[in-house]
């Protein structure tokens, strides 16, 4: 599977169905004149389920057959996917399941309740949930939707990269965007290396959960041992196989950022346009932030994607804590440079 392909599959996806307009491309004013640069976020916190994660579940979910959907959809997730796979069955009218670890914030688990899915609460971590959830799919005949490792999905992703090449300025520069498994990273780099190679993508990971960073470096899928919580939403031991394909050819880098960092991107955005992400939504204007403060991203508009925004107020109070007794930023980072090449990175 290549560019091309993913590019083909993302102009063909069902994402319309569920989402008729695009989401927001706004300029971050505050962060642009911090930065020197003109910084814009992708706000895909502003979907009916508060993430990105709408479209590659509905594009999935939309393209099974009758047999398939007669069956119902169940679901692994840390929580974002699972809002999706609950959001596109309500609206297509089928029965849902979803397995969620135990550690997932409430928030997302109540919402995932509204949309009228069964949950199951099981085990720490997305491995956990996918285990039990395999399990669940052999036993009943519900049909399983992947939540990053499959072509429909990362389609339905790369929708994402098509509207930000309609909104923004003839100068776009390079796009940031989070990693967890690795589905919207795949099919972002894919639609932009395919539309316009020249636009740097660069992928951003949590320092606690880097298992695409590692990947990379290594040649081959990596699984971690054990995963950081606080970004619960690319809380991922591994990445998928058709993600990290795609992910080792067109991603420009891929970085990581600490829990530090993340908490200020938090408040940067918050200060900008009273949005409060989720950390992981959080992960792409922290990775941003660096690289810009670093001098190490193109001159040009850079677009940071705010992949979602269903936290609690436990995290919260967290990154609240985090920025109070956080250095001055003239005192971070400085042991982080690393340099923007064509290889990927950690």
């Amino acid at each position: 599977m290549d560019h091309h392909e993913i590019l083909s599959r993302a102009l063909n996806a069902r994402v319309a169905e569920v989402l008729p307009q695009p989401t927001p491309l706004a300029e971050a004013q505050l962060l642009s004149s911090r930065l020197g640069m003109p910084v814009f976020l992708k706000r895909e916190d502003l979907t009916p389920i508060f993430s990105f994660k709408i479209r590659g579940a509905y594009n999935r979910i939309a393209l099974l057959s009758a047999e398939q959907k007669y069956r119902g959809v169940i679901a692994a997730s840390a929580g974002n996917h699972a809002q999706g796979v609950a959001y596109a069955a309500s609206k297509l009218g089928l029965r849902s399941r979803v397995v969620i670890p135990k550690t997932t914030p409430s928030i997302k688990v109540e919402a995932v309740r509204r949309f009228g899915a069964e949950v199951d609460l099981v085990g720490d971590d997305y491995a956990d949930a996918l285990a039990r959830c395999c399990e669940i799919a052999a036993a009943t005949g519900m049909t399983l939707i992947p939540a990053y490792d499959d072509p429909d999905v990362i389609a339905g992703q790369a929708t994402v990269a098509l509207e930000i090449l309609r909104q923004a300025r003839s100068d776009l520069a390079s796009i940031l965007v989070p990693v967890g498994g690795g589905g919207l990273a795949a099919g972002v780099a894919s639609v932009i290396k395919a539309a316009r190679p020249q636009v740097r993508v660069i992928g951003v990971e949590p320092e606690d959960s880097d298992a695409m960073a590692q990947s990379i470096r290594a040649g081959r899928r990596v699984r971690l041992d054990r995963v950081g919580t606080f970004a619960d939403g690319v809380a991922v031991r591994e990445v998928g196989v058709h993600n990290f394909e795609l992910c080792e050819k067109y991603l420009d880098a891929c970085i990581t950022v600490s829990v530090d960092e993340i908490c200020a991107a938090m408040k940067d955005v918050f200060e900008d346009s009273r949005c409060v992400l989720e950390p992981a939504g959080a992960l792409s204007i922290a990775g941003l932030t660096r690289l810009a403060e670093e001098g190490t991203l193109p001159r040009g508009q850079a677009v940071a994607i705010a992949s979602g925004a269903n936290v609690d107020f436990a995290r919260l109070a967290f990154a609240s804590e985090q920025i109070a007794r956080r250095a001055p930023r003239s005192e971070t980072r400085s042991h982080h440079s690393r340099p923007i090449g064509t290889a990927a990175v950690g």
